[in-house]
């Protein structure tokens, strides 16, 4: 599946930095000493375990920017499921230029296919249940349209891109207003004056007493935070009486073990910041072809 423009934007912008900082002014010292400037060659990267893809477009575009002659040729689309010993793509052009290339561009994708299938993990999970599995806004600096890209690729759902496309109001937000009768009613009456309907409307709470109060102000959706399966459900019972259009949202220390009770509580959706920060790389090597 190819970047949106933003996405490629982004990705345009940390492939330039990885290069420079990979290369340099001097370049590839080694390559330059051991392979001849017009040597032609090819290579393929390849899968060395199971997992889900993502990334070749980043690959692709990081070629480019090495030496704009390479030629690659994408074997299999981005959220593919491959196994260990899967041809993936295949770059051809000056070898001088694809060695000089190819850490920067298995760096991008051995990261974005780890999200990928960190991802499907969890997507697997819960399948036969009516909920989505959402990112959140823990992802490294500089990568979070490429990271959430990656999510989608494994089956999963953007949450908010950032903090300017969506409302979240969060518990140290309703500290700052603790001196109102109901910090809760305020927060959302001042949202809702300022934006109306235009952004989605989401607040937090972790207690059942806050989800009363919440639900009494009709929000789009109510972040679940840190709460126990047993009170899931009851929240998932209070919402269907008080604000059956209100969407529920579980979030706080979701993993695989956890996600399917959670998943069965009843909620909506599950946030699992996991996804991005903690997903391991996905092992892919560069395999050169005489």
């Amino acid at each position: 599946m190819p970047f949106t423009p933003e996405e490629t934007e982004a990705c345009q912008r940390l492939a330039t930095l990885a290069v420079e900082e990979d290369l340099d002014a001097a370049g590839d010292a080694t390559s330059q000493i051991l392979i001849a400037a017009e040597r032609i060659g090819m290579a393929v990267l390849t899968a060395r375990q199971a997992g889900v893809l993502a990334g070749l477009p980043a690959a692709e575009l990081t070629f480019a920017l090495v030496d704009p002659t390479l030629i690659m040729e994408i074997l299999r689309p981005d959220g593919s499921p491959v196994q260990a010993g899967d041809r993936l793509a295949v770059v051809s052009g000056r070898t001088r230029s694809i060695l000089s290339g190819e850490r920067t561009a298995l760096n991008f994708v051995q990261h974005l296919s780890g999200i990928a299938t960190q991802t499907r993990r969890y997507v697997d999970a819960i399948a036969d249940l009516p909920v989505q599995i959402l990112d959140t806004r823990k992802t490294t600096p500089g990568w979070r349209l490429l990271e959430k890209y990656a999510v989608r690729q494994g089956g999963g759902h953007n949450h908010r891109l950032g903090l300017y496309d969506g409302l979240l109001i969060k518990d140290n937000h309703l500290a700052a207003l603790a001196g109102h009768d109901d910090p809760i009613a305020e927060a959302i009456r001042l949202a809702r004056a300022k934006h109306g309907t235009s952004l989605p409307l989401e607040i937090e709470v972790d207690t059942l007493a806050q989800l009363d109060a919440a639900l009494k102000t009709q929000p789009d959706l109510v972040l679940l935070d840190n709460m126990a399966p047993s009170d899931l459900r009851e929240a998932v019972r209070r919402r269907k009486e008080a604000a059956p259009g209100v969407l529920l949202e579980a979030s706080g220390g979701v993993t695989l073990d956890t996600v399917r009770v959670v998943a069965e509580s009843g909620v909506d959706r599950i946030s699992i910041g996991a996804l991005t920060h903690s997903a391991p790389a996905l092992d892919i090597a560069v395999d050169y072809v005489p």
